[in-house]
């Protein structure tokens, strides 16, 4: 009896835009835009799958801005978007585009003109030894900018989508829109709202390519009255019509006042996380003025509450992700805990970087002088003429050791005659021993 080896199948072209997971070859990875948010997701939004983002602070859209780069990352890699909304191509037009002068010769957006600019040409200062070193990076690059790999584009927030792109992608077919059409009858609205997403779904075929389906702001006012129970069935629905179409992908945001555990129950935040395939929390810090101050150079939080993992048991990202500090290609500290992370919205792109206290416990400009427990004892022992009327040039520290040694002094002569009382002598305490290292090679730093 013999046998023959078999060997993998070749693969099918893929679409543009596309790329194959790295943890299983048979999950088919979308870009969301944000090559930061990719590297959570484990390298972007499988097929078949839904991502959701909560955004619970209400002086910004935060979960509005990532659906946006979501359906601007769609029309420039040439797939099919269909947006949700009562006003869906204003929000198309309002989405965010390519820099007109970005081509292949030049560098992609960066932050040069962002309040940290001015350190880029600051040579380090600490030694000598450690200016050949590379910075430390609380982010993930841009990627690859070729013209041969669409996967991710480089958008600018000070750049709008052009109305030209708008209407070829209308008349082609590869923008649609979804009307909400709410009504009285929250649940019966809810029904014909996920007829008409089947009824989109079924008529773009596979061959087309990968469909995008964009959903903002579920749960706005235009949504109805509804209650928690309808969001659910609704995002439970979204699922079961995902994976009758592999094809396509959604990315949900739902509305801010429905994000907060107060409106839907405890663990709301889980519930939307089990009824979804990816779910990210971003808390901003404008409802919370001290936040602001204990973090400037971020805008808010990111809680990543689930990942997908389609095809696996456990999610790529833990292997694959460099944000979260989990991966091999994470370094020294891989595997010891995951990273925190956080988001700032600059005058160009949204990132999310890993998040880290600063100097002294969150206070960015180091304190030079005297403290305020210094300046207290220094006054309240103002009617000391001999230390404190002459100090002779000599340093805080020295006066305030000479004030303690007098105020001792003057304690101890002031004290009651000692009393005929036998006392217990005081235990004795045994010397701590000491144990040293000694090593016969030397010292790593040694020259």
């Amino acid at each position: 009896m013999s046998f023959k080896r078999r060997t993998p199948s070749k693969q099918a072209t893929l679409h543009a835009g596309t790329r194959v997971s790295p943890s299983s070859p048979s999950t088919i990875l979308v870009s969301t835009g944000i090559p930061s948010l990719d590297d959570i997701l484990g390298g972007g939004l499988p097929l078949s799958c839904s991502l959701a983002i909560l955004a619970p602070d209400h002086h910004s859209a935060y979960g509005e801005l990532v659906q946006k780069y979501f359906v601007s990352q769609g029309l420039a890699s040439g797939q099919q978007v269909c947006i949700v909304d009562d006003d869906g191509l204003s929000f198309a037009k309002d989405c965010m585009w390519m820099p007109v002068e970005f081509s292949t010769t030049t560098s992609p957006v960066n932050d040069e003109d962002d309040e940290n600019s001015t350190q880029s040409d600051e040579r380090i200062k600490i030694a000598w030894r450690y200016e050949g070193m590379k910075h430390f990076q609380t982010t993930v690059s841009s990627g690859n900018h070729s013209s041969t790999d669409d996967y991710c584009h480089t958008f600018d927030l000070t750049c709008r989508m052009p109305v030209s792109v708008v209407q070829s992608a209308c008349a082609t077919k590869r923008l649609v829109f979804v009307e909400v059409n709410s009504n009285e009858d929250v649940r019966g609205s809810i029904r014909r709202l996920l007829r008409r997403i089947e009824n989109v779904l079924s008529a773009s075929p596979s061959e087309m390519g990968p469909m995008r389906l964009c959903i903002p702001s579920v749960g706005c006012p235009q949504w109805g009255d509804v209650d928690p129970a309808a969001i659910m069935y609704f995002l439970h629905s979204l699922r079961r019509l995902l994976r009758q179409h592999p094809h396509v992908c959604a990315s949900v945001s739902l509305a801010p006042h429905i994000c907060a555990d107060y409106w839907g129950g405890y663990g709301w935040d889980r519930k939307v996380g089990w009824l979804t395939d990816a779910a990210i929390s971003m808390t901003g810090f404008g409802a919370n003025p001290s936040l602001v101050a204990v973090f400037p150079s971020h805008h808010g939080l990111v809680q990543v509450l689930k990942l997908p993992a389609p095809h696996t048991i456990l999610p790529g990202s833990d292997k694959y992700s460099m944000l979260r500090g989990l991966a091999s290609s994470a370094g020294a500290n891989a595997g010891s805990g995951e990273n925190n992370l956080a988001f700032k919205c600059t005058r160009k792109r949204l990132i999310i970087e890993t998040m880290h206290l600063d100097l002294e416990g969150g206070v960015t400009e180091r304190r030079t002088t005297p403290s305020s427990t210094a300046i207290s004892l220094d006054a309240g022992l103002a009617d000391d003429k001999v230390y404190v009327s002459d100090r002779g040039g000599r340093s805080l520290a020295t006066v305030q050791v000479e004030l303690e040694k007098a105020v001792v002094i003057e304690s101890d002569s002031q004290a009651c005659p000692p009393l005929n009382i036998t006392t217990t002598p005081s235990k004795v305490k045994k010397p701590k021993k000491k144990v040293a290292f000694h090593s016969d090679q030397p010292d790593l730093y040694d020259f």
